[in-house]
């Protein structure tokens, strides 16, 4: 490898989120599922956006949020995302590079706007997203850069971009380059309903043999194994991919490579604030420490401590520095 490869490259959906706090009751008379995440069009995220109290706006995305935390742990991260030729578009891109992210997907000019998030908090840390997908939903097979893809070590790919059949064909190019070009390929579920929509899809992909790693939540893993409990659920799907990942929320994490096994608790947390973005960030202190060559449960802790600091508050990208918490615990 040159001195211009990635750790890890990682493709999603490139979206603002608006974060704003909000009460059961608020849910209620939306009709919202607290907790959960549903897509919606341009007239539902202005309507919604109008009744949201005062927000903050983030730039985000499942793999941008992954990046970020990669960056920010001191590994060569690289984003492949679409936003469109607004201020938004503008805002992501200068905030993913401001950081060290290597992001070079052009600007889709004119058209549908930038995706946003609207990410509503209630006091039990639970988010309740509503997102517009906006121009990220056109990334195409075009918007690729190959030999970024060839240069990046792993490439890390989110479940929620594989909704539409447009990313979702640059998704399984990506996939195919870096097979080819001798690289590692990770795979994230993403979200519940992304497994209730994709489950098909996602275990032909997973027994192709074409994924090395796969990230799930417990609810996740049970849902794409369709077995009863976690348990069968993780010895299931542990048999067809190399390396999995699964975690557990306030019960840790779990990951499962051919015969070894690592578990390690969650990191404790005087106050969960927020929960938007632990997984992504759980993901990006894994693949840190799996870049660094660190034993599986140390890439585990990683994952834990990077999840922690996020859930701790508002928004899905780190504000503490997590290479000092890490150093600290870890060395």
């Amino acid at each position: 490898m040159s001195d211009t490869s990635l750790d890890v490259l990682c493709i999603g959906n490139a979206i603002v989120d608006v974060i704003a706090a909000t009460d059961d009751a608020f849910l209620a008379a939306e009709g919202l599922d607290k907790g959960a995440m549903r897509l919606i069009d341009a007239d539902e995220a202005t309507r919604l956006y109008g009744r949201m109290g005062p927000g903050r706006e983030i730039s985000g995305g499942s793999a941008g949020n992954t990046a970020a935390g990669l960056a920010m742990l001191g590994a060569k991260a690289g984003f492949v995302g679409q936003v469109a030729d607004d201020q938004l578009g503008e805002v992501y891109r200068h905030d993913i590079s401001s950081i060290g992210i290597e992001f070079t997907t052009p600007v889709q000019q004119g058209g549908i706007p930038t995706a946003r998030s609207l990410v509503l908090v209630t006091p039990d840390a639970q988010r309740t997203m509503n997102t517009f997908l906006g121009a990220a939903q056109n990334l195409t097979v075009d918007a690729l850069d190959e030999d970024q893809v060839r240069r990046a070590r792993i490439v890390y790919l989110e479940g929620y971009l594989w909704d539409p059949e447009t990313p979702r064909a640059a998704m399984e190019q990506a996939i195919d380059i870096a097979r080819a070009a001798g690289n590692k390929v990770a795979f994230t579920l993403s979200d519940s309903f992304c497994v209730e929509r994709h489950r098909d899809g996602f275990n032909a992909l997973i027994d192709s043999g074409r994924l090395d790693i796969l990230f799930a939540n417990e609810a996740e893993i049970v849902s794409l194994t369709g077995e009863a409990d976690f348990e069968a659920a993780v010895a299931a799907a542990a048999k067809r991919v190399p390396l999995l990942i699964v975690t557990r929320g306030e019960h840790g994490a779990v990951a499962v490579s051919g015969e070894e096994r690592a578990q390690v608790p969650a990191e404790p947390v005087e106050t969960v604030v927020d929960t938007t973005g632990a997984g992504d960030l759980f993901a990006a202190g894994f693949l840190a420490g799996l870049s660094q060559q660190r034993p599986l449960r140390d890439s585990l802790q990683m994952g834990a401590i990077a999840a922690a600091e996020v859930i701790s508050h508002y928004g899905a990208r780190p504000e503490a520095d997590l290479k000092a918490l890490v150093d600290a615990k870890l060395g």
